[in-house]
């Protein structure tokens, strides 16, 4: 057992820049599962790999020591650094969250029977609603029903607050390991979640209602994120830079707008947890963010992948429903969330979004059944919704 050891499935952006860079910089030891072969071997190759810090008056380079990789098709070795780790995370995605439970509960069952009675935290860096139990349940699909995993593992939901763009192919080609990434650098955690002693990192920031800081997180950040990019998308198509599209005040104006909105339903769902004025310094802190020119975070990204953030249970749809329960205002949201219909940016080889294509095929054949299968909006219970939405659309492609 190492207790400076952080296993880390998931060597993508935010596992290298945020979760991997946190813990690194606080000496741990840090080993990725990843199945980049490239990656995990050009990790091993080198023992440590840079992060670009950029700031929007100055850039840092960052290395990340004490760095190694394991390949994910290597179960037999995951299986052990699992068993030998002082902490995990998981940063995959919810859809590859059931990849990866299986060889976590192998590791489990290992440490048990090696190091009876060892809790084992793992930081679920996936900013999605009630992570924990849906790990949990996976988990439990591949361990024995003796398996003390309530009291064992520590499942630690989190909000991902920072933001990572998408690199272009010039600079991955100067350093495939390199990756680029906003100064911001506090990590929201559950500290219910934790079952062994929680580790001193200094970015540590334990939340004892995580369900409304992930509701933050999501119906604040990434709203108001996304809204900048449709509706910035729709007054200037050609914009390739968040930067750029912000700079219109009518842009920002209409973002800041949604995200107001979406804070006085927060404020209601979530009684003493936020006030007014902490929410509106966190919503002008975020738009500055949004802004950073050096970030250089694109229109594309931040919108792209349209059947998950017009999901029923995303940014949009979320809000809304938590808006109807409230009984609270929607309407900047939703029609935020109109524009998005209209999106169609492309990366830097002119192509939509693989997913994005198909989406809009569908919509073209059939709005409201994408209303009914990817929003859940029902025909007859939600008419409202449904009308409000395609006259605001059917408007938008006029103008």
């Amino acid at each position: 057992m190492d207790d400076r050891l952080i296993v880390i499935f998931g060597a993508g952006k935010i596992g290298r820049s945020f979760i991997g860079q946190v813990f690194g910089m606080e000496g741990y030891r840090v080993i990725f599962i990843d199945t980049d072969a490239a990656l995990v071997n050009e990790l091993n190759r080198r023992g440590e790999y840079p992060v670009v810090i950029k700031g929007p008056h100055r850039k840092q380079k960052i290395i990340i020591k004490n760095a190694a990789a394991i390949h994910s098709g290597d179960t037999d070795r995951v299986t052990e650094v699992v068993r030998d780790a002082g902490i995990m995370a998981v940063s995959v995605g919810k859809n590859a969250l059931p990849l990866v439970a299986p060889v976590v509960a192998a590791g489990l069952v290992q440490r048990e029977a090696s190091s009876p009675g060892r809790t084992l935290d793992i930081i679920l860096a996936e900013n999605m609603r009630d992570a924990a139990p849906f790990f949990r349940e996976r988990l439990k699909e591949h361990l024995p029903e003796s398996y003390p995993l309530d009291s064992l593992v520590g499942l630690v939901e989190t909000s991902i607050g920072k933001m990572v763009p998408i690199m272009s192919a010039a600079d991955m080609a100067k350093d495939p390991l390199q990756v680029f990434a906003e100064p911001y650098n506090t990590l929201i955690l559950d500290r219910k979640g934790f079952r062994g002693k929680i580790p001193p990192i200094g970015a540590f920031a334990l939340k004892d209602n995580m369900k409304a800081w992930v509701d933050r997180k999501a119906f604040i950040h990434n709203l108001g994120h996304a809204s900048a990019a449709y509706c910035g998308h729709l007054k200037f198509p050609g914009a390739v830079y968040m930067y750029e599209v912000l700079a219109d005040p009518g842009v920002y104006e209409f973002t800041r707008s949604v995200m107001q909105e979406s804070a006085r339903v927060l404020l209601e769902i979530h009684p003493g947890e936020f006030t007014g004025e902490s929410l509106e310094a966190h919503i002008e802190d975020l738009l500055e963010r949004f802004r950073n020119r050096s970030l250089g975070d694109t229109v594309f990204r931040v919108g792209c992948d349209l059947g998950r953030k017009l999901g029923r249970d995303d940014r949009f749809m979320g809000i809304i429903r938590l808006a109807q329960q409230a009984d609270k205002p929607f309407d900047q949201i939703l029609d935020a969330m109109s524009m998005g219909f209209c999106f169609r940016g492309v990366d830097e080889n002119g192509r939509m979004y693989p997913a994005d294509e198909e989406f809009h095929r569908e919509w073209e054949k059939d709005q409201e059944g994408v209303l009914e299968r990817v929003c859940g909006l029902n025909p007859s219970g939600d008419s409202l919704l449904v009308n409000r939405i395609m006259d605001q659309y059917n408007a938008l492609k006029q103008d």
